[in-house]
């Protein structure tokens, strides 16, 4: 089975080519919907999260998303903190779902992918999906109904389009639109004999 990491910061389009690679069969893990499943009352982070930041973080006792990252983004420490809380769980959880695959090939989206990502969930390849900073930020603003601070914030603690490409097998930009974005991803899969 081939693990193909899809690696691409906020507004690059990792979700649109996750969506399309389910609709064509494969099976999808997202990191940040497992974030968001291990968050739930219950579950492993929700406490932590709570633990680590205050019961200001709830919001009818679930996580409050959107102040958590207000929070996080506005303070490298409290971002270093998250990370150093969530990436392990979210981490294992992905290599248990992947582990339990059996199909050709499964695809992980990693938004903050590093190179140890490669030996903790034994991925055969990445694929990096890049969009220029101007273009992602007029995605989170007009996409996503950011404001222009808090979607710099966001790019900003990412990390740039060329240390991400240098952490990946494949580079895909995708600074026009769905259509040539998934033209290209069908190609690779086509290449790869996928």
């Amino acid at each position: 089975m081939n693990r193909i990491a899809i690696a691409g910061g906020i507004g690059s389009g990792k979700s649109t080519v996750l969506g399309h690679l389910a609709d064509l069969g494969y099976p999808t893990i997202d990191a940040d919907d497992i974030s968001r499943e291990l968050s739930q009352p219950g579950q492993v982070l929700h406490r932590a999260l709570v633990d680590a930041f205050g019961a200001g973080v709830l919001l009818d006792g679930q996580i409050d998303r959107a102040f958590l990252a207000h929070l996080v983004f506005s303070s490298p420490d409290n971002l270093a903190r998250l990370n150093a809380i969530t990436h392990p769980p979210i981490i294992r959880a992905m290599r248990e779902r992947m582990d339990r695959c059996t199909a050709r090939a499964v695809f992980v989206a990693l938004p903050l992918f590093r190179a140890h990502h490669r030996d903790a969930l034994s991925l055969d390849e990445a694929w990096g999906i890049l969009a220029s900073p101007d273009v992602a930020l007029e995605r989170l603003i007009t996409g996503r109904g950011m404001s222009l601070g808090d979607a710099q914030a966001r790019i900003a603690t990412q990390g740039s389009n060329g240390e991400r490409a240098a952490l990946c097998d494949v580079v895909v930009w995708n600074d026009h639109g769905p259509s040539e974005l998934l033209s290209a991803i069908d190609t690779l899969l086509t290449e790869r004999g996928l």
